[in-house]
């Protein structure tokens, strides 16, 4: 069951678990790259920074990143954790700008991530029941992250809808937004979405408009492979590598506060 659920549209458009793993691979691989684009980008800038000492390009914003963390003079002078805890996780930073934008960034922040580490968990267990024929059964596995993925996936749904509420009803919001950031929230929106569309489908539930099973299928295909490229692949060529950049902004100037 778990390997013919991305069975694909027909025969004719048939896809196999291999395939899906074969384009989650590849997504991967267009992130890295990426992120070894940003690395060379961010490495010039901290060889002008931090001198010729720094190293080659492409190690050095990591080497002046970990020679700030560790300099007691530097920056805030903040405790590792606490920037861990209060600035990244917690954004706390935000929360005392304004706490209905925090709670938007929050909500989004904690949907995306628990979502990203259950679809790894679910990749995992696919994976080792298939190659070595051990683990649990992905079907159980799946049922069992069934209530977790609901509610997760609902905690996503309102960061996004109070982000789109933004937009339209704020006049600073709505002046300020320019294609790019309607791109990154309607590609977030249309996942979001499609996977509510194709879990319910799947079990049956009011999100699947009373579809047949067998559309199932393709519209979990339709969900992973734009999952995949949007939440994957983009991430360091799109404005989301601010995901990535703020954190380590944070732990170089040890907090933001």
């Amino acid at each position: 069951m778990a390997m013919e659920y991305f069975s694909g549209i027909s025969d004719a458009l048939r896809i196999t678990f291999v395939q899906v793993m074969i384009l989650a691979n590849a997504a991967i691989l267009i992130f890295l790259y990426g992120m070894y684009i940003n690395l060379k980008k961010w490495g010039a800038g901290a060889e002008e920074y931090g001198g010729s000492g720094t190293g080659g390009k492409l190690l050095a914003f990591p080497r002046m990143l970990i020679r700030q963390m560790s300099a007691e003079s530097h920056g805030h002078g903040q405790n590792i954790v606490v920037t861990l805890v209060l600035d990244i996780l917690l954004q706390r930073r935000i929360m005392r700008r304004s706490p209905v934008r925090w709670f938007m960034h929050i909500t989004i922040f904690i949907g995306w991530m628990a979502l990203f580490v259950m679809s790894v968990l679910m990749f995992l267990v696919e994976v080792t029941h298939m190659a070595l024929h051990m683990g649990p059964d992905p079907e159980v596995f799946r049922e069992m992250l069934s209530l977790p993925n609901d509610i997760f996936s609902y905690i996503l749904l309102t960061g996004i809808i109070i982000a789109i509420a933004r937009r339209l009803f704020l006049q600073k919001m709505r002046e300020s937004t320019i294609a790019y950031d309607s791109i990154l929230l309607g590609g977030l929106t249309l996942i979001t979405i499609t996977g509510f569309f194709a879990d319910g489908i799947r079990n049956g539930t009011f999100w699947g408009m009373g579809l047949h099973y067998e559309w199932a299928p393709p519209a979990a295909l339709f969900h992973v492979i734009i999952s995949l490229l949007f939440c994957i692949a983009y991430i360091p060529y799109s404005k989301y590598i601010h995901m990535i950049a703020i954190p380590l902004t944070l732990l170089a100037n040890k907090g933001g506060e």
